[in-house]
């Protein structure tokens, strides 16, 4: 079997702008860019996966409902965008968490990698030919348990960067390394 790469994102800090605990269609605003920069990641042949913490359902910010709702809002805008994301998966979980049964510890639950193993296992892909964007440490945490190959951390912060991961500060340099 031929497996594919794929470009795997968290949501908040690379989709959308992260206002904290984005629970809310209003409080979704795209990343500028971010729809051609997809676009262009699709032509250089990678599968598109969301991969997301959300713990404000654990914490009583919003609901699962919710969350629902504001994921259906952002596929159907990159859908009239011309990008089609090939999965999204999110982890409600929280230790610290006030809402039951979402109070504990998850496998799923960046910075442990069960997300991207199962982004892995679900669209049958090669992991070390794929790349994991991310803005925070604990992306990148998941992205190297889960065996991907190529590890982007997108910040505008001064900050050093563990071995292996790459700090990127915009949507072009993630290309020029996705194009290389």
């Amino acid at each position: 079997m031929n497996k594919k790469r794929a470009l795997l994102l968290d949501r908040d800090g690379v989709i959308n702008a992260d206002h904290g605990y984005v629970g809310t269609v209003e409080k979704f605003d795209f990343m500028p860019g971010l729809f051609p920069f997809l676009r262009a990641a699709r032509d250089l042949g990678f599968r598109l996966a969301i991969l997301t913490n959300q713990s404000g359902v654990a914490r009583g910010h919003y609901t699962e409902a919710d969350y629902t709702r504001v994921t259906a809002h952002m596929l159907a805008a990159l859908k009239r965008e011309g990008v089609e994301i090939d999965l999204v998966l999110a982890c409600f979980a929280h230790p610290e968490g006030k809402m039951a049964p979402y109070v504990r510890e998850s496998f799923w639950r960046k910075p442990n990698p069960g997300m991207v193993l199962e982004a892995v296992r679900k669209l049958g892909l090669d992991a070390d030919r794929s790349v994991f964007l991310g803005d925070a440490l604990r992306d990148m945490g998941a992205a190297r348990a889960g065996g991907i190959g190529t590890c982007l951390w997108l910040t505008q912060e001064k900050v050093e960067a563990p071995e292996s991961i790459v700090i990127v500060r915009s949507f072009d340099e993630v290309l020029i390394r996705l194009s290389a």
